[in-house]
């Protein structure tokens, strides 16, 4: 945290990065103003490829995090009563401009996050996509009347927004985990208070610029970016006027929101972690196979909550799957992502590196052998390589914790119980993976592993029109699809007498 002019030195940065950066604004967005934190203290933002800093973002505090509650509660009456053709018009209006900006936008991600700037397009489509998708969902709120059983009332069920939400974004998808909440909540009718990451603000920030540009109503959307998340959002939780709170992140920390969210007996949306399954059984197209784990492992660098954490082989073919992956992985080329042909960009800091790295030191201490990367490379930024390892330990943390790397450990089954078992052994089900060519087995496995998100014969899997969201303690509720809007709506019941007077 600092006092310093909210510009930092960027002449290490090439023009069109500058510029770009220069057009970004990196204050607070309250109540349809930007303004410097009440501290008047900034952040900085950091380029992981380098280390350096790129911009410094204000700081916000809880006298700032107030304010934008009370910029969303002034706001909310007036939004909740706009009609939903509006509602999704501006939505429509901000798709429509982010597609324009794509360059502009996974440049900023590729800034502040790492990923290579061909992914990090990807990302602003997939992150549009919500935009688009909830322009549509907004004027299909719909309710029921019928006549009661016993025929002496009607019943009247509509939907209401929910009111103010708090939205807490996590740092690897920028754009698409900002739209992903967004977009619901403005076509439900709902105002908004988002503190998005610390370690990439840049992106949030940006979108709010197009929301404005596009004629969101001042205090819908209010960002309070900051390094002291805990005393930011605390007191916002404790306030009774507060109706919404949806996270994405770690699962430690989720548990602590909910605790802090019962004494409201607030509304939650819980996106937790992950730490899906690979199956990878005999009749399995290995073509294929190998394909689906490099995306599901290696899409921004592993440090997502749906990457395969771990792959669990049939014994008959693993050798091959191992070495095969470890061959497409070895083959990658790690560097700063705005460099032509990079494929595999920087972690997002040295810390997430180091534990990443620790996991493998980790498995190897207790007899794995690596096939491909597992060193620290030299020279500055936060890159670890694709690594591929084999013959790990049941114990060994890498099989038991969230990678969020570019790691790739690999176990063994005989039999499609012990598969389903493997599967199955850990707290976290937000997504797995299943390669065979036998439907029926799909099917069985559908039913029987425990995850909120199957991908059968592909490694990719999230979609904004459908539901994202896991089991145990990967979460509560779904972002995305036709269920991603009930999320900001309450259900009413209006019971009505016989208009007949039977």
């Amino acid at each position: 945290m600092t006092t310093t002019d909210l510009a930092p030195d960027t002449s290490h940065l090439r023009p069109d990065e500058r510029e770009l950066l220069g057009r970004v604004c990196t204050g607070l967005h309250i109540a349809g103003h930007w303004r410097p934190a009440a501290s008047g203290t900034t952040f900085d933002v950091e380029d992981p490829a380098t280390g350096l800093v790129i911009a410094r973002v204000a700081d916000a505090g809880e006298v700032d995090g107030m304010d934008a509650l009370d910029a969303a509660v002034e706001a909310q009456g007036a939004w909740a009563r706009t009609p939903p053709r509006e509602r999704g018009e501006i939505l429509r209006s901000a798709f429509e401009r982010v597609v324009e900006l794509a360059d502009d936008f996974a440049l900023l991600m590729t800034l502040e996050m790492g990923k290579p700037l061909a992914e990090a397009l990807g990302e602003v489509t997939y992150g549009a996509e919500f935009l688009r998708w909830f322009s549509e969902e907004a004027v299909r709120i719909s309710g029921r009347y019928a006549t009661a059983p016993d025929g002496v009332s009607r019943l009247l069920v509509h939907k209401r927004p929910v009111g103010p939400c708090l939205f807490i974004t996590p740092w690897n998808f920028p754009l698409a985990m900002a739209t992903r909440k967004i977009a619901p909540a403005v076509a439900a009718g709902c105002t908004m208070v988002i503190k998005p990451p610390n370690l990439t603000p840049l992106t949030t920030l940006l979108l709010t610029q197009v929301f404005e540009e596009v004629g969101l109503p001042p205090g819908v959307l209010n960002v309070v970016p900051t390094s002291r998340a805990r005393e930011v959002t605390a007191p916002l939780l404790r306030d009774d006027r507060l109706r919404k709170l949806s996270f994405t992140g770690s699962t430690p920390v989720g548990r602590s929101l909910l605790k802090d969210a019962a004494d409201t007996v607030l509304r939650t949306s819980m996106e937790l972690g992950g730490n899906a399954p690979f199956l990878v059984f005999e009749d399995a197209d290995l073509d294929a196979a190998v394909a689906g784990a490099m995306k599901a492992k290696l899409r921004n660098m592993g440090e997502a909550c749906t990457a395969a954490n771990r792959f669990v082989v049939h014994e008959s073919v693993a050798a091959e799957f191992g070495s095969r992956l470890a061959a497409e992985m070895a083959d990658l080329t790690v560097a700063r992502g705005t460099d032509e042909g990079s494929q595999i960009g920087p972690l997002i800091d040295a810390r997430s590196r180091d534990g990443v790295h620790e996991l493998v030191t980790d498995a190897t201490a207790q007899g794995a052998e690596v096939l491909t990367g597992g060193q620290l490379p030299e020279g500055s930024g936060y890159f670890y390589p694709p690594t591929v390892l084999v013959g790990v330990a049941p114990g060994a943390r890498v099989l038991q914790e969230e990678i969020f790397g570019p790691v790739a450990p690999i176990v063994t089954f005989a039999t499609e119980a012990e598969a389903v078992q493997l599967a199955n052994a850990t707290e976290y089900g937000l997504a797995a993976y299943v390669f065979t060519r036998d439907l029926a087995r799909a099917l069985r496995l559908a039913e029987t592993i425990e995850a909120g998100m199957l991908g059968v014969n592909s490694g990719i899997i999230s979609n904004p029109a459908a539901p994202f969201g896991g089991v145990k303690q990967s979460g509560l509720g779904r972002e995305g699809g036709f269920e991603g809007i009930e999320e900001y709506l309450e259900t009413r019941y209006v019971g009505i007498a016989d208009p007949f007077g039977v």
